[in-house]
Protein backbone atom coordinates (compact mmCIF):
# COMPACT_ATOMS: atom_id res chain seq x y z
CA UNK A 1 0.00 0.00 0.00
CA UNK A 2 1.66 3.25 -1.06
CA UNK A 3 1.34 6.13 1.75
CA UNK A 4 1.68 9.73 0.96
CA UNK A 5 3.92 11.54 3.31
CA UNK A 6 2.15 14.98 4.65
CA UNK A 7 3.84 17.95 6.10
CA UNK A 8 3.22 18.98 9.58
CA UNK A 9 0.20 21.82 9.43
CA UNK A 10 -2.67 24.16 11.47
CA UNK A 11 -6.16 24.03 9.97
CA UNK A 12 -9.79 24.48 10.90
CA UNK A 13 -11.30 21.22 12.23
CA UNK A 14 -15.09 21.03 12.11
CA UNK A 15 -17.89 22.25 9.96
CA UNK A 16 -17.40 25.13 8.26
CA UNK A 17 -21.09 25.19 6.64
CA UNK A 18 -23.69 24.30 9.22
CA UNK A 19 -24.67 20.67 7.16
CA UNK A 20 -24.18 18.24 9.93
CA UNK A 21 -26.43 16.78 12.94
CA UNK A 22 -25.84 18.70 16.51
CA UNK A 23 -25.72 14.99 17.68
CA UNK A 24 -22.41 14.57 15.43
CA UNK A 25 -20.61 16.76 16.96
CA UNK A 26 -19.04 18.34 14.29
CA UNK A 27 -18.76 21.99 15.96
CA UNK A 28 -17.49 24.05 17.12
CA UNK A 29 -14.96 24.77 14.16
CA UNK A 30 -11.52 24.88 15.84
CA UNK A 31 -8.06 24.99 15.17
CA UNK A 32 -5.63 21.86 15.11
CA UNK A 33 -2.28 21.62 14.36
CA UNK A 34 -0.83 17.98 13.52
CA UNK A 35 2.43 17.08 13.54
CA UNK A 36 4.01 15.08 10.02
CA UNK A 37 3.15 11.73 9.32
CA UNK A 38 2.32 9.39 6.16
CA UNK A 39 -1.32 7.85 5.34
CA UNK A 40 -2.24 5.65 2.31
CA UNK A 41 -2.90 6.81 -0.63
CA UNK A 42 -6.30 4.24 -0.56
CA UNK A 43 -8.57 2.17 1.76
CA UNK A 44 -6.82 -0.96 2.50
CA UNK A 45 -7.81 -3.58 -0.39
CA UNK A 46 -8.96 -7.21 -0.44
CA UNK A 47 -5.92 -8.12 -1.87
CA UNK A 48 -3.70 -6.75 1.04
CA UNK A 49 -6.08 -7.97 3.60
CA UNK A 50 -5.88 -11.14 1.74
CA UNK A 51 -2.27 -11.27 2.62
CA UNK A 52 -2.65 -10.01 5.78
CA UNK A 53 -4.50 -12.80 6.48
CA UNK A 54 -2.58 -15.45 4.80
CA UNK A 55 0.72 -14.28 6.89
CA UNK A 56 -1.42 -14.55 9.97
CA UNK A 57 -4.16 -16.81 10.38
CA UNK A 58 -6.26 -13.93 11.44
CA UNK A 59 -9.47 -14.40 11.99
CA UNK A 60 -11.95 -11.04 11.83
CA UNK A 61 -14.45 -10.51 14.11
CA UNK A 62 -17.65 -11.22 11.62
CA UNK A 63 -15.92 -14.31 10.92
CA UNK A 64 -16.33 -15.68 14.75
CA UNK A 65 -19.45 -13.75 14.89
CA UNK A 66 -20.46 -15.82 12.25
CA UNK A 67 -22.51 -12.89 10.49
CA UNK A 68 -22.69 -9.60 9.64
CA UNK A 69 -24.52 -6.46 8.31
CA UNK A 70 -25.37 -6.23 4.38
CA UNK A 71 -27.43 -3.31 2.37
CA UNK A 72 -30.52 -5.16 1.16
CA UNK A 73 -30.25 -4.47 -2.39
CA UNK A 74 -27.17 -5.95 -2.61
CA UNK A 75 -27.48 -9.32 -0.78
CA UNK A 76 -26.51 -12.28 -2.49
CA UNK A 77 -27.74 -16.20 -0.59
CA UNK A 78 -30.42 -17.94 0.17
CA UNK A 79 -33.00 -16.20 2.29
CA UNK A 80 -32.54 -18.70 5.33
CA UNK A 81 -28.72 -16.52 5.69
CA UNK A 82 -30.68 -13.45 6.43
CA UNK A 83 -31.25 -13.30 10.19
CA UNK A 84 -33.05 -10.46 11.07
CA UNK A 85 -33.45 -7.12 9.89
CA UNK A 86 -31.80 -3.66 11.84
CA UNK A 87 -34.73 -1.74 13.73
CA UNK A 88 -35.07 2.04 12.43
CA UNK A 89 -32.92 0.90 9.55
CA UNK A 90 -34.68 -2.21 7.62
CA UNK A 91 -32.33 -1.85 4.82
CA UNK A 92 -29.99 -3.58 6.60
CA UNK A 93 -30.10 -7.33 7.02
CA UNK A 94 -27.68 -9.37 9.56
CA UNK A 95 -26.47 -11.84 6.91
CA UNK A 96 -25.48 -15.74 8.12
CA UNK A 97 -22.05 -15.91 6.32
CA UNK A 98 -21.76 -12.47 5.25
CA UNK A 99 -17.53 -11.51 6.13
CA UNK A 100 -14.47 -9.85 3.85
CA UNK A 101 -14.42 -12.74 1.95
CA UNK A 102 -18.28 -12.65 1.04
CA UNK A 103 -19.37 -8.88 1.03
CA UNK A 104 -22.76 -9.07 -0.15
CA UNK A 105 -23.48 -12.73 1.75
CA UNK A 106 -22.48 -16.39 1.17
CA UNK A 107 -23.67 -16.18 -1.98
CA UNK A 108 -21.09 -13.90 -3.32
CA UNK A 109 -17.39 -13.30 -3.58
CA UNK A 110 -14.09 -11.04 -4.24
CA UNK A 111 -12.63 -13.12 -6.50
CA UNK A 112 -13.03 -10.28 -9.30
CA UNK A 113 -12.67 -7.48 -6.44
CA UNK A 114 -8.67 -7.77 -5.71
CA UNK A 115 -8.34 -3.49 -6.09
CA UNK A 116 -11.66 -2.90 -4.00
CA UNK A 117 -11.65 -1.55 -0.56
CA UNK A 118 -12.07 -4.76 2.09
CA UNK A 119 -15.26 -4.58 3.97
CA UNK A 120 -16.96 -5.80 7.02
CA UNK A 121 -13.76 -5.36 9.20
CA UNK A 122 -14.07 -3.79 12.42
CA UNK A 123 -11.89 -1.65 14.15
CA UNK A 124 -10.58 -4.67 16.33
CA UNK A 125 -9.71 -6.06 12.62
CA UNK A 126 -8.31 -2.83 11.25
CA UNK A 127 -5.67 -2.24 14.54
CA UNK A 128 -4.67 -5.46 13.56
CA UNK A 129 -3.80 -5.21 10.25
CA UNK A 130 -2.15 -1.86 10.89
CA UNK A 131 0.21 -3.68 13.53
CA UNK A 132 1.34 -6.06 10.99
CA UNK A 133 2.04 -3.28 8.39
CA UNK A 134 4.17 -1.73 10.84
CA UNK A 135 1.56 0.98 10.49
CA UNK A 136 -1.52 2.62 12.85
CA UNK A 137 -5.05 3.86 12.34
CA UNK A 138 -5.18 7.82 11.85
CA UNK A 139 -6.29 9.67 14.61
CA UNK A 140 -9.56 12.29 13.60
CA UNK A 141 -7.75 15.01 13.34
CA UNK A 142 -5.07 13.63 10.61
CA UNK A 143 -7.82 12.03 8.51
CA UNK A 144 -9.70 15.29 8.32
CA UNK A 145 -6.42 17.19 7.61
CA UNK A 146 -5.51 14.50 4.88
CA UNK A 147 -9.15 14.34 3.55
CA UNK A 148 -9.33 18.34 3.05
CA UNK A 149 -6.62 18.17 0.61
CA UNK A 150 -5.23 21.68 1.71
CA UNK A 151 -8.33 23.28 0.56
CA UNK A 152 -9.62 25.25 4.02
CA UNK A 153 -13.55 24.86 4.79
CA UNK A 154 -14.40 23.40 1.85
CA UNK A 155 -16.88 20.44 1.95
CA UNK A 156 -15.38 18.09 -0.20
CA UNK A 157 -11.65 17.46 -0.73
CA UNK A 158 -12.50 19.42 -3.96
CA UNK A 159 -14.36 22.20 -3.59
CA UNK A 160 -17.93 22.87 -2.18
CA UNK A 161 -20.20 21.45 -4.81
CA UNK A 162 -21.02 17.81 -6.45
CA UNK A 163 -20.85 19.07 -10.06
CA UNK A 164 -22.51 17.35 -13.02
CA UNK A 165 -20.19 14.28 -13.35
CA UNK A 166 -20.24 12.03 -10.12
CA UNK A 167 -16.72 12.79 -8.37
CA UNK A 168 -17.40 10.02 -5.37
CA UNK A 169 -19.36 6.94 -4.95
CA UNK A 170 -22.72 7.46 -3.24
CA UNK A 171 -26.13 7.00 -3.51
CA UNK A 172 -28.09 8.43 -6.42
CA UNK A 173 -32.13 7.79 -6.87
CA UNK A 174 -34.84 7.46 -3.58
CA UNK A 175 -33.08 5.82 -1.03
CA UNK A 176 -33.12 3.20 -0.08
CA UNK A 177 -35.09 1.42 -2.88
CA UNK A 178 -34.12 2.73 -5.89
CA UNK A 179 -30.66 3.09 -6.66
CA UNK A 180 -29.64 4.60 -10.80
CA UNK A 181 -25.97 3.52 -10.33
CA UNK A 182 -25.23 6.68 -11.89
CA UNK A 183 -22.05 6.71 -10.58
CA UNK A 184 -21.59 3.20 -12.12
CA UNK A 185 -21.65 1.14 -8.99
CA UNK A 186 -24.42 -0.20 -6.24
CA UNK A 187 -22.00 -1.20 -4.12
CA UNK A 188 -17.86 -0.58 -3.69
CA UNK A 189 -15.59 0.70 -6.73
CA UNK A 190 -11.82 0.09 -6.88
CA UNK A 191 -9.87 2.48 -4.75
CA UNK A 192 -8.50 4.62 -7.52
CA UNK A 193 -11.49 5.28 -8.79
CA UNK A 194 -12.31 9.36 -9.80
CA UNK A 195 -9.06 11.15 -8.78
CA UNK A 196 -7.29 11.82 -6.12
CA UNK A 197 -7.66 14.68 -3.61
CA UNK A 198 -4.99 17.95 -3.56
CA UNK A 199 -2.56 15.86 -1.45
CA UNK A 200 -2.71 12.55 -3.29
CA UNK A 201 -5.58 10.65 -1.05
CA UNK A 202 -7.96 8.80 -3.55
CA UNK A 203 -11.55 8.88 -2.26
CA UNK A 204 -11.48 10.13 0.90
CA UNK A 205 -15.58 10.87 1.14
CA UNK A 206 -18.01 8.12 -0.35
CA UNK A 207 -17.10 4.13 -1.09
CA UNK A 208 -17.00 3.39 2.46
CA UNK A 209 -16.45 4.51 6.14
CA UNK A 210 -12.92 4.45 7.25
CA UNK A 211 -12.08 3.64 11.05
CA UNK A 212 -9.63 5.96 12.65
CA UNK A 213 -7.98 5.35 16.18
CA UNK A 214 -10.05 7.78 18.20
CA UNK A 215 -13.08 6.76 20.94
CA UNK A 216 -15.69 9.23 20.26
CA UNK A 217 -17.55 12.20 21.93
CA UNK A 218 -19.64 14.30 20.25
CA UNK A 219 -18.60 17.30 22.18
CA UNK A 220 -15.20 16.58 22.05
CA UNK A 221 -14.52 19.65 19.83
CA UNK A 222 -15.37 21.59 22.62
CA UNK A 223 -12.58 20.69 24.61
CA UNK A 224 -10.06 19.33 22.28
CA UNK A 225 -6.20 20.30 22.51
CA UNK A 226 -4.98 21.91 19.93
CA UNK A 227 -1.56 20.28 18.70
CA UNK A 228 -2.26 16.50 18.02
CA UNK A 229 -5.59 15.51 19.16
CA UNK A 230 -5.87 11.96 20.08
CA UNK A 231 -9.42 11.43 20.82
CA UNK A 232 -11.50 11.16 24.43
CA UNK A 233 -10.21 9.00 27.23
CA UNK A 234 -13.40 7.96 27.95
CA UNK A 235 -15.86 5.97 25.61
CA UNK A 236 -16.37 3.05 23.86
CA UNK A 237 -17.63 3.84 20.42
CA UNK A 238 -15.06 4.33 17.94
CA UNK A 239 -14.72 7.35 15.16
CA UNK A 240 -15.51 6.92 11.44
CA UNK A 241 -14.97 8.96 8.41
CA UNK A 242 -15.87 9.63 5.10
CA UNK A 243 -19.58 8.59 4.39
CA UNK A 244 -19.84 5.25 1.89
CA UNK A 245 -21.65 4.21 -1.40
CA UNK A 246 -24.88 4.40 0.55
CA UNK A 247 -24.79 7.92 1.22
CA UNK A 248 -27.42 10.24 0.33
CA UNK A 249 -29.13 13.72 1.05
CA UNK A 250 -32.57 12.02 2.23
CA UNK A 251 -30.94 9.94 4.81
CA UNK A 252 -27.00 10.55 5.35
CA UNK A 253 -25.12 13.54 3.99
CA UNK A 254 -21.91 12.45 5.89
CA UNK A 255 -20.14 12.58 2.56
CA UNK A 256 -18.69 15.63 3.72
CA UNK A 257 -14.87 15.94 5.15
CA UNK A 258 -15.99 17.37 8.25
CA UNK A 259 -18.55 14.68 8.87
CA UNK A 260 -18.09 12.02 11.79
CA UNK A 261 -20.45 9.59 13.27
CA UNK A 262 -19.04 6.45 14.80
CA UNK A 263 -20.00 2.48 15.83
CA UNK A 264 -18.85 -0.36 18.16
CA UNK A 265 -15.61 -1.47 18.00
CA UNK A 266 -16.39 -4.91 17.19
CA UNK A 267 -19.13 -3.82 14.79
CA UNK A 268 -19.06 -4.25 10.93
CA UNK A 269 -20.82 -3.93 7.81
CA UNK A 270 -20.50 -4.25 3.97
CA UNK A 271 -19.66 -0.25 3.84
CA UNK A 272 -16.84 -0.33 6.42
CA UNK A 273 -13.16 -0.36 5.90
CA UNK A 274 -10.35 1.61 6.68
CA UNK A 275 -7.07 2.83 5.53
CA UNK A 276 -3.86 2.92 7.72
CA UNK A 277 -1.28 6.11 9.27
CA UNK A 278 2.12 5.79 10.06
CA UNK A 279 5.43 8.08 11.04
CA UNK A 280 6.85 10.81 8.50
CA UNK A 281 10.23 9.30 8.20
CA UNK A 282 11.00 5.91 6.37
Amino acid sequence: MSQVLLPAGTFAMGDHHGDGDPGDGERPVHRVTVSAFAMDATTVTNASFARFVKDTGYVTDAERWESSAVFHLAFVGDRSDVLTSVDGAPWWLAVRGASWRHPEGPGSGIGDRANHPVVHVSWHDATAYCAWAGKRLPTEAEWEYAARGGLEGARFPWGDEIGRKWPLNIWQGRFPTENTREDGYLTTAPVKTYRPNGLGLWQAVGNVWEWCADRFAADWYARSPEHDPAGPDEGEARVMRGGSYLCHDSYCNRYRVAARTSNTPESSSGNLGFRCAGPAGP
